[in-house]
């Protein structure tokens, strides 16, 4: 017996199929397929949260686009270029000190378009019945339980 996904809720071997209690032999599985199901709230707060953290880790920079443009500005005005210059050193300083801690939001960023944002679901027909298999809202974990059952399918055809 080969396994090709394991887990805590889906297990897909090259005999059967294990999902939410239920156990689906391959050799009664006649059709595959995948659909989009509709957002859960927590598919939508992905989202939300997603489009804040790229606000927030916009903001700064545009921010800091603008005091240059006024510290220029003002310094022509005035003729004060050294303590223009001493001042865009420092923020320089202080903005290159602080870029490792951009690592985190980046890695929070990265880590929501991974779990993507719809809620995948999971179809099999089976005994002439279609069976909704798995539900949920991680892109990455459906792709790979997804693929697993493709390839065992593919694999018990192929040995009928």
């Amino acid at each position: 017996m080969t396994v090709y996904y394991r887990d805590d809720a889906v297990q897909v071997t090259s005999e059967s199929i294990r999902s939410g209690g239920r156990v689906i032999a391959l050799a009664d599985v006649t059709y595959v397929w995948h659909t989009r199901g509709r957002a859960t709230l927590a598919v939508r707060g992905r989202v939300l949260g997603r489009g804040v953290l790229v606000l927030l880790l916009s903001l700064p920079p545009l921010v800091a686009l603008l005091c240059v443009v006024s510290l220029v500005w003002s310094a022509q005005d005035r003729g004060e270029w050294k303590l223009a210059l001493l001042i865009l050193g420092g923020c320089v300083v202080g903005a290159l000190a602080l870029t490792p801690f951009l690592e985190i939001p980046l890695s929070w960023l990265d880590r929501s378009y991974e779990r993507g944002n719809r809620v995948h679901e999971l179809w099999v027909q089976h005994h002439g019945q279609e069976e909704l298999l798995v539900r949920t809202p991680d892109a990455l974990r459906f792709g790979q339980i997804y693929r697993a059952v493709q390839r065992a399918v593919e694999q018990h055809t192929d040995h009928r």
